[in-house]
């Protein structure tokens, strides 16, 4: 086995691979980025070292760089993670022409898959059912609507190179080919290099399914089972699971032996994945090898009670596969969810920022975490924006999904906004809990699991008792240390002069002001909303546990404060307020800003569709930013006219920058 191993990765999954190479007795050596200078990898390694600037160009892209620290530790092999150099085939001969060992499939094997249009002419021709489609190098758009209209609508145009839900749309009309047609060419281009598409029939209603592989270097190769990844938003993952409660046995073995088939296609070694699409009906179409080890394969690993990572080791170290296929054993049930900095109520906009707060839920014989940050750690702009991959485990899928709930209701995050409202919803959801939903649904129905424009009102009323009581407890604490103790001033009894201990309160919730007015003292209220009265009694508060009395029924929430934000959560749903003065209003700020188009987060101007002196409507795209590995249009705010148009196609722009002006 390997004495030291470079990890040419960072976040989470750098940390996990050192978690398995250090139960093994390996030395691991990692790389870092000026970014990631203080990063959880970096501290976890026994070795570290800097390769460059905190764009991925400049450092976790740059092979040279990497190799040359491999040869000047001693690394014997390097592991490339996902994303990143993982499935570059260039890289992975280089690492091999140096004399070190690719933890990984070989160079060859990934040019197979590298082009989607290759990858399905070859494996049709092994047999492995694959969607109907066109795949030709003529890529002239005349040409490309001539094919799609025998294809036929809808289809889908998809990025021959890369993946990660980038560069794929739906077209259901001839009108509408074109134009997506040149869209995602451009985003293919910018994130692979590349503009080839194809063209594939697209399957209404599908589930994804994907079929863990492995292959050693003597000819050997198995499958380990599915997982199930059909709860997808814009072709992202946010929740997978193993075993899928869609596959039956007899579709297990058939979509298991169609892997295997792919994987002696292409000659392939080491841990990969084979992807399908799955129609209602059960029949399945081959629709992508990722040549490297998955985001999801947690799940995996849970079922069957096997370290992927360490069986990735050996096979590189030339080792046979440790188990046959009839010794593949699963057992119960895991599910996994993705924990980003990202603001689902923003259009799932990513986020940045220093993580204040990071509370996740204890590790057990049911939960696991793997993540590569920790409470204090800073969420860059350089990089994806997971906080941490949340997997738990249990004899069945309803008693799973209950360790998930419980699991996401102990997690907060204070700083930048996350996603775990958004989750809560998610598995709580009759698509997920009767495992109906399909690849589109989420984005068919997204209004069902961003947070209700409506505020619960327990929880506003649980935040607002908790104010009461703060505001008490201070008072208290200024009598006992008042000059005067006898003076009336300094009394916390709750009465006021002239209004009966009348109390007015405000909370932000967004942009959305919320006013009460509370009566009452030491648990005891009345609180007046929107012209309703809400009786609580018997508050009491145990650090950040309240439990009160509202309208009879007794009820328990979860109160954290920082500042003058709270965060609420009764087990079910959270909120997230602001406290504000009751006397503040929403300036007329709001109207100036409908006059100015801003950068929403720090990123590259990709395209400037307008200048000054354009007219536009409300909706219209006027500029294309490129942040976080994601495009995001920047539309007018209203009908008007372009006064000023302050950046380029090019330009780096900073959070909050005003891009372009409307006249007044």
């Amino acid at each position: 086995m390997f004495s030291t191993i470079l990890i040419a990765n960072r976040g989470e999954i750098a940390c996990r691979v050192i978690r398995t190479a250090r139960k093994l007795g390996i030395r691991t050596v990692a790389v870092f980025s000026e970014a990631d200078a203080d990063a959880q990898h970096v501290r976890l390694a026994d070795e570290a070292h800097c390769i460059g600037g905190p764009r991925p160009q400049d450092s976790y892209l740059r092979g040279d760089a990497i190799l040359a620290v491999a040869k000047q530790t001693g690394a014997q092999a390097i592991h490339p993670g996902y994303g990143f150099l993982s499935e570059n085939a260039d890289f992975a001969d280089a690492v091999a022409a140096a004399g070190i060992a690719f933890i990984g499939p070989s160079g060859a094997s990934m040019r197979k898959m590298g082009s989607k249009a290759g990858a399905k002419e070859l494996m049709a021709a092994a047999g492995v059912p694959v969607v109907p489609g066109y795949t030709g190098e003529d890529q002239s758009p005349d040409l490309l609507l001539n094919e799609a209209n025998r294809i036929g609508y809808p289809l889908m145009i998809k990025a021959a190179y890369g993946g990660g839900g980038k560069g794929m749309r739906i077209v259901r009309s001839i009108d509408e080919f074109l134009p997506n047609l040149e869209s995602c060419q451009r985003e293919a281009k910018n994130a692979f290099g590349r503009d080839r598409v194809l063209l594939e029939r697209y399957i209404e209603h599908p589930r994804h399914i994907e079929i863990q592989i492995f292959g050693d270097s003597h000819g050997g190769a198995i499958y380990l089972g599915e997982r199930e990844c059909s709860s997808q938003r814009r072709y992202q993952k946010v929740l997978e699971e193993s075993p899928s409660p869609f596959v039956t046995p007899e579709l297990r073995q058939r979509m298991g032996s169609a892997a295997v088939m792919a994987a002696h296609a292409i000659h392939y070694a080491n841990a990969g994945t084979v992807e399908f699409i799955v129609g209602q009906d059960g029949g399945f179409y081959f629709m992508e090898i990722n040549t490297r080890l998955q985001v999801e394969h947690p799940v995996t690993e849970e079922v069957t009670g096997l370290d992927l990572v360490e069986w990735q080791l050996r096979i590189a170290n030339g080792e046979s596969l440790p188990l046959a296929q009839d010794q593949i054993a699963h057992h119960g049930h895991a599910i996994e969810v993705r924990l980003y900095a990202e603001d689902p109520d923003a259009g799932f906009l990513p986020g940045s920022g220093t993580l204040h707060t990071l509370q996740l839920p204890p590790a057990s014989e049911h939960v696991r975490i793997d993540s590569g940050v920790v409470e204090g750690d800073t969420v860059t702009i350089f990089y994806d924006p997971m906080i941490a991959k949340l997997i738990v485990w249990d004899e069945d899928r309803p008693r799973a999904l209950a360790r998930m709930r419980e699991a996401l209701a102990q997690c907060a995050v204070r700083g930048p906004k996350s996603n775990i409202g958004f989750l809560e919803r998610l598995v709580r959801h009759p698509a997920v809990v009767n495992a109906t939903i399909d690849t589109g649904y989420l984005d068919r129905h997204l209004d069902e699991f961003v947070t209700p424009t409506q505020v619960d009102t327990p929880l506003l009323l649980a935040a607002t008792t908790r104010q009461l009581l703060q505001q008490e407890a201070d008072a208290r604490s200024a009598a006992q240390h008042s000059s005067d103790a006898t003076s009336p001033w300094a009394s916390a009894d709750g009465w006021r002069l002239g209004h009966g201990g009348l109390r007015r309160m405000a909370f932000l919730h967004g942009e959305q002001q919320i006013e009460l007015q509370a009566r009452g003292y030491a648990g005891d209220y009345l609180i007046s909303l929107d012209g309703h009265d809400y009786g609580i009694s018997g508050a009491r508060l145990e650090q950040d546990a309240l439990s009160l009395r509202l309208d009879g029924g007794m009820r328990r929430f979860h109160v954290n404060t920082h500042d003058s934000e709270f965060f609420v959560h009764d087990g079910e749903k959270r909120l997230r307020l602001q406290f504000e003065s009751v006397y503040r209003r929403l300036s007329g700020e709001s109207a100036a800003a409908e006059n100015k188009i801003r950068a929403p987060m720090p990123g590259r101007v990709v395209l400037v569709h307008a200048a000054a002196g354009n007219t536009v409507s409300a909706g219209d795209v006027v500029l294309v930013l490129e942040a976080m590995k994601m495009e995001l249009a920047l539309k007018a705010p209203r009908d008007g006219v372009i006064a000023e148009v302050r950046a380029q196609a090019g330009e780096f722009v900073e959070a909050d920058t005003v891009l372009v002006t409307l006249e007044q």
